[in-house]
């Protein structure tokens, strides 16, 4: 194996048939040593983290692919917390696209003077350049075709995409008790067909869950939704 990328949560090799591997880490992103999916740098590390994630991606994962929605994912080795996935160019240097449900975080925090917390959100979508030196800039659809990161067909796929995908999440979620408060997904072309693929992971690192006004824990959460 051939080590591509070393990155804040995943170190992603290249196999010899043309898949990679994403080797799934134990750090989590945040600031100060708290939790924060939405933060750019790496905030703690959890024992167990990197596991957990790849048993909660693997498991919406297979069920988006049986739905046929376009994902890179192609299986997963819980021994080696490893993921193969298919090859996928990223959109630009890589976008992260937010869904929320609910007014926290980020969110929150711009626009605190006509929001309150918790407040409910129509499957908001924003977009933000994956950009650590720039705190990883929200980005408009305007300036995204414009910059010719994406088209504004790709665009609306994308939105549309994030929106299905964050409300399958919700369900699922919904089954166990938990509401979901928001999520961050990323998206990439397939390197073959360039077809829109969702792409990284889908896991308790990337997303908000509550039972009640509880906020649950990336690993409690793994514990919640694989529970027999």
């Amino acid at each position: 194996m051939e080590l591509i990328y070393t990155g804040k949560t995943k170190d992603v090799f290249k196999l010899e048939n043309e898949l990679f591997l994403l080797k799934f880490k134990d750090d989590v992103t945040g600031e100060n040593g708290v939790f924060d999916p939405g933060a750019n740098t790496v905030g703690l590390t959890i024992d167990g983290a990197g596991l957990a994630g790849l048993k909660l991606t693997s498991f919406f994962y297979s069920k988006l692919n049986q739905l046929n929605v376009p994902t890179h994912y192609v299986e997963a080795n819980f021994d080696e917390a490893t993921m193969t996935v298919k090859p996928a160019t990223v959109f630009g240097k890589g976008l992260e696209v937010i869904c929320r449900f609910k007014a926290v975080g980020s969110f929150l925090r711009r626009y605190g003077a006509y929001a309150t917390e918790g407040q409910d959100l129509d499957s908001f979508v924003e977009v933000t350049i994956k950009d650590d030196e720039r705190l990883d800039p929200p980005i408009s659809e305007d300036a995204l075709a414009m910059l010719g990161i994406l088209t504004h067909d790709e665009y609306a796929i994308l939105k549309q995409r994030t929106i299905e995908i964050s409300k399958f999440v919700a369900a699922e979620l919904e089954k166990k008790g938990l509401t979901l408060y928001d999520i961050k997904l990323e998206f990439g072309r397939d390197a073959k067909t360039g077809e829109i693929l969702l792409i990284d992971e889908i896991s308790g690192g990337n997303m908000r869950a509550y039972q009640g006004d509880t906020y649950i824990e990336p690993l409690q959460l793994e514990k919640i939704m694989l529970a027999e």
